[in-house]
């Protein structure tokens, strides 16, 4: 009688699967939820869950080896970018009229960046069903949560609670992490689920107080259903846009200005901030090259440097403070970050599209792209779609039909 193989566990590969899967659930549960109520709650759990990854790593070492993890993204052209963008940025301390101020901007920037180099070298190579069905679960959670919010925003209920401007910022993230909860929902063929899941989130935008998670939400949703009819069309419009619009900003103020005007009138607050970007651009031409320096876009209207109707966009920002090279550096980061996102699964594709789409938007639209909590959000969000990407290892189960029969021994 052939005797049954004793399986020994390992106390330190069920300690590391416990931590990654209170990793993923802080990443993907309680930060969507918490996030409607409390605008730092990206910023304090987002750390904790990728601290928690990496120790889950250093356990069962089941991430992909750390020189190959290097080497991938220090070959990226993207990557590459980035750091000369990042380098740009330090090099304008150097004319910047706030360097306090910047610096601390900076150092935020580049923790961040760490921060996030660091999960993505912490995710293992193969990742969990049971951690990533966590991610549909929280925005649902968060959407339905939102929902509540919206209709019943009495001080009722939220009398304990902060500002609308963290009801914004929780629907930001929101629209953010639908994507990849959508995309991984579609590649276990879940279409209905994913369907319904975008349905909740966007009746939670519509309540939120403001429109700018809406709108960036609705571009995601364009560019998701061009990528899902012709993929490599909504790659390459995706990529093209958002780097066409950082590289030529500068001439967006005279092309749309004479546009927009008849149909708004000359006092609409959109044509104003077009004519003060206008003012910007023809009085200090040769400030297109260098910049005025980090931090100088919000800092400089409260003394004066600048115009209080000046646009509130990435557009703006980033030529204004950084000049043309920190622009383009930028608009390359884009088009060739863009393009490779989801290259390896084409399940995943659409979803990528869309995230890189309502991202873009929002910041187009005047989401803060200074603060920390919009940093931390797209970590966070990065890191669940690189990890959606390593749960593709397997894309069905066999079914019970197509297994060989168990002999009679």
């Amino acid at each position: 009688m052939p005797r049954a193989t004793s399986h020994t566990p390992d106390p330190a590969v069920d300690a590391a699967a416990l931590l990654r899967r209170l990793a993923f659930f802080g990443l993907t549960v309680v930060i969507p939820v918490t996030a409607l109520v409390s605008r730092r709650s990206v910023v304090i759990l987002a750390p904790i869950g990728i601290v928690l990854l990496i120790i889950a790593a250093a356990l069962d070492g089941a991430q992909r080896p750390l020189g190959a993890g290097l080497s991938r993204l220090g070959g990226a052209r993207a990557i590459l970018a980035g750091a000369l963008l990042l380098g740009w940025c330090a090099l304008s301390l150097v004319w910047t009229p706030f360097p306090g101020p910047a610096s601390e901007r900076l150092l935020n920037l580049a923790a961040t960046v760490g921060l996030t180099v660091a999960g993505y070298l912490a995710l293992p190579d193969r990742m969990r069903s049971a951690n990533l069905y966590l991610l549909p679960l929280g925005v649902g959670i968060a959407a339905i949560g939102a929902v509540l919010l919206g209709l019943f925003s009495g001080a009722s209920l939220r009398g304990g609670f902060e500002d609308d401007s963290a009801l914004e910022r929780g629907a930001m993230l929101l629209a953010l992490l639908l994507w990849p909860a959508a995309a991984w929902l579609r590649s276990r063929r879940r279409d209905m689920e994913a369907l319904g899941l975008a349905v909740v989130v966007a009746l939670a935008l519509v309540l939120a107080p403001g429109p700018v998670p809406l709108l960036a939400l609705g571009f995601g949703a364009a560019t998701f259903a061009l990528s899902a009819w012709r993929q490599s069309l909504g790659v390459r419009v995706t990529a093209g846009v958002a780097a066409g619009l950082v590289a030529l900003a500068p001439l967006l103020p005279f092309l749309l200005r004479p546009v927009l005007t008849p149909m708004l009138g000359p006092l609409h607050p959109t044509i104003l901030a077009l004519k003060a970007w206008q003012r910007v651009v023809t009085s200090e031409p040769l400030r297109l090259i260098t910049g005025h320096g980090l931090e100088t876009a919000i800092r400089g209207k409260a003394i004066g440097m600048l115009p209080v109707n000046a646009p509130a966009s990435l557009l703006f920002e980033i030529w204004y403070e950084l000049g043309i090279v920190g622009a383009f550096a930028a608009a390359f980061v884009l088009w060739n970050g863009i393009r490779h996102s989801g290259r390896e699964h084409p399940v995943l594709t659409p979803g990528a599209m869309a995230t890189a789409a309502t991202a873009f938007a929002s910041t187009c639209l005047g989401i803060g792209t200074t603060a920390s909590w919009w940093f931390t959000s797209v970590t966070v969000v990065v890191l669940v779609f690189i990890a959606a990407e390593r749960g593709q290892f397997r894309t069905s189960r066999p079914k019970a039909s197509a297994l060989p029969p168990r002999s009679p021994a």
